[in-house]
């Protein structure tokens, strides 16, 4: 009880300083050309005709682009035969690009000999892992076996290698902007003018717009050489894209009537939390920057999630320095009061463009408080539930460890990445790519799963990654945490003064950010650091 109410003091006392405001994200919206999109599909045979205007409007007063959706025989005829193999294909505001040969499957239903199987029409490519499309537009994900297509079986890697695209409406415009020009591909620049390529966070990337609206084509690699982790080299992962990008044809889509909307405003509740309280964003432990850089000020709250553990008490900390416990021994001591503490950008070898340094944490340490203790110990029993944070779909293969939650509304286009949870109970509950969830669903248990089982603490990793002009970027997930957290315990937290040393919060340079992106040695994940009498942890990367 002492410890409670001294914590409790010191959160009056400290909370003094003038606490920035959270922020919704800044978004862009594209307009997509529907009438040159359904132009292009002029010289598609069976679709019947095709309209003829460049441009789709209604009369109707403020009507948006497509409203009341005209009489489009072509495009509806395109939905009608794609839609048994891509879901929901037809709730696409953007054209839907593909690897999929359209004609002949057209031309195979035409004549009553239409494979069931997709993979015939896929380009060498596995039937689609994943397909998500929603009103802020689509993203799909497919594998593809080098040995199994002729102009690839000379690549030595035996790995399946995932190619994932993204068309958006929504862009988040970040500040800084990543710095990250991109080189112009020559050999693809007649097919798809202004594309660019570019290795970020340790994604191959091509970017391009077409009718207007902007994809992202890209594969996770290594880029040092030589395959690392069971990724690809990124020499290697770029004939794979590029032979992606040429069996790319228009699959479906329609008009929307839907005008940009702006983002939702960030919902805190009115009462004051006596024991919660937060470090600001930025403020990481002294000593544990990367490059003895800072962390990533930023104020933005990029989604209205629900928390992403089941109950409070909750902490948010640092797992490498061992400040992600709180401020008290959970079950122990009561009451429990805590302070959270920023470690986006904490000291780590993968690629983030936003953090200072270009490298660092890709997102959020949490931990549970609530958890029961074995008797004559310190230990938890039960480390607490996992939960989805928004209605979305997940993207995940067996066997793997990350599991990614994709989100598309109307007002938002946005992925989360849970780590460190069981494989094997991920698996056995069917958390796999195409599943549907809810919004405080239970889809799992907070673990210590990193590559092994015991690989690190019990802890959840969660990260946010947002669609940009340079395809899919991390972001900081710590004000968005805070505010569900908020909205969890019906109480607002109290911002903290510091009294202790720490790495100053600075936004950094976007070019440093980039370069040093481009050169850091592995990919998306975390791993703790060991202690002198364990071997160090071999980190899985968080592919799916």
């Amino acid at each position: 009880m002492r410890l409670g109410l001294i914590s409790a003091f010191l959160f009056a006392l400290l909370g003094t300083a003038h606490a920035q405001s959270m922020r919704p994200p800044n978004l862009s919206f594209a307009e997509a050309d529907w009438g040159a999109a359904i132009a292009a599909l002029a010289d598609t045979d069976f679709l019947g005709p095709v309209a003829a205007t460049r441009r789709i409007r209604t009369a109707q007063a403020g009507g948006g682009i497509g409203a009341g959706r005209p009489a489009m025989p072509a495009l509806t005829r395109l939905n009608a035969a794609m839609a048994q193999r891509f879901t929901g294909i037809a709730t696409s505001p953007v054209p839907v690009l593909l690897p999929f040969d359209v004609e002949a499957l057209l031309r195979d239903q035409a004549a009553g000999t239409a494979d069931d199987s997709s993979a015939r029409y896929l380009a060498g490519f596995h039937a689609a892992q994943f397909f998500y499309a929603g009103p802020a537009g689509y993203d799909a994900a497919f594998a593809i076996r080098t040995a199994d297509v002729a102009g690839l079986s000379d690549i030595p890697f035996s790995r399946p290698i995932e190619v994932q695209i993204s068309g958006s409406l929504v862009l988040y415009n970040l500040d800084p902007p990543i710095a990250v020009a991109g080189s112009p591909v020559p050999e693809l620049e007649h097919e798809f003018p202004g594309i660019r390529r570019m290795i970020l966070e340790h994604y191959l990337r091509y970017t391009f717009v077409r009718f207007g609206v902007p994809y992202a084509v890209s594969a996770l690699c290594f880029d040092a050489g030589v395959s690392r982790e069971g990724l690809p080299t990124c020499r290697t992962a770029d004939r794979v894209v590029q032979h992606f990008l040429r069996a790319l044809q228009m699959a479906g889509g329609m008009p929307s009537g839907l005008r940009a909307i702006k983002p939702l405003p960030v919902e805190r509740p009115a009462a004051v939390s006596t024991t919660f309280g937060y470090h600001a964003p930025g403020r990481i432990l002294s000593g544990s920057g990367s490059r003895k850089r800072a962390g990533r000020t930023d104020f933005t709250v990029y989604s209205q999630i629900r928390f992403p553990l089941a109950d409070a008490p909750a902490s948010a900390g640092s797992e490498l320095l061992g400040g992600g416990r709180g401020e008290t021994r959970p079950g122990i001591d009561e009451p429990l009061s805590y302070s959270w503490r920023d470690n986006f950008c904490e000291r780590r070898s993968f690629p983030v463009a936003q953090c200072p340094a270009g490298t660092g944490h890709q997102g959020q340490d949490i931990r549970a408080l609530q958890c029961k203790i074995a008797p004559g110990t310190e230990r938890c029993e039960q480390y607490g539930e996992v939960v989805a944070v928004r209605g979305g779909i997940i993207l995940r293969s067996p066997k793997q460890e990350a599991a990614y939650l994709f989100v598309n509304s109307a007002n938002e286009h946005i992925r989360f990445r849970y780590l460190h949870m069981s494989p094997r109970k991920m698996d056995a509950d069917g958390l796999l790519s195409g599943r549907r969830v809810h919004e405080g669903e239970v889809i799992g248990e907070v673990g210590n799963f990193s590559m092994q089982d015991a690989g690190t603490s019990y802890h959840l990793h969660f990260d946010i990654q947002v669609p940009t002009k340079d395809g899919w970027v991390f972001v900081n997930p710590y004000m968005t945490l805070v505010a569900a957290y908020e909205r969890l315990i019906g109480a607002r937290g109290t911002e903290l003064a510091d009294p202790v040393a720490v790495d100053s919060a600075a936004s950094g340079s976007g070019s440093d950010a980039a370069s040093s992106s481009a050169k850091a040695s592995r990919t998306d994940g975390e791993k703790r650091r060991p202690r002198k009498s364990e071997k160090p942890a071999r980190h899985r990367n968080g592919k799916r």
